[in-house]
């Protein structure tokens, strides 16, 4: 089974408001190992709210940032996971292009719109 690497800053956690509760909602639906993926620091976090998660968080705290894609072979190597054995969304486009290089079926998810149809459909496709 398929984890799903959930965008954190803009995507799952909205500064000023928290928790994307329907996005929350959404992911609940799908069984799968989810992680959240960020490049804050841990004062960055604990800055803006973002403590507490439902999920495991996985930072570098910026050494590499996610648009470098030595950040993405780091994670899969912490959890022992291939590129396989994931899908992410994501709402940077450097960021998205940066995971597609090594080979992570990736979304561009676009935070403006916050299009939870398009995003289940690729879940749906992909995982």
């Amino acid at each position: 089974m398929k984890t799903i690497l959930v965008d954190a800053l803009s995507t799952f956690f909205i500064q000023g408001e928290g928790i994307f509760k329907e996005m929350h909602e959404l992911l609940e639906q799908y069984p799968n190992q989810k992680i959240i993926l960020t490049n804050a620091t841990d004062e960055e976090m604990k800055n803006i709210g973002f403590v507490n998660m439902p999920y495991p968080i996985f930072s570098l705290q910026h050494h590499p940032d996610k648009t470098n894609p030595e950040y993405f072979q780091k994670m899969l190597s912490h959890y022992n996971l291939t590129v396989y054995d994931v899908v992410y969304f994501e709402h940077t486009p450097e960021s998205v292009e940066s995971a597609k290089s090594v080979g992570i079926v990736t979304y561009w998810y676009d935070d403006a719109k916050k299009d939870l149809i398009a995003l289940k459909k690729f879940l749906d496709e992909s995982l």
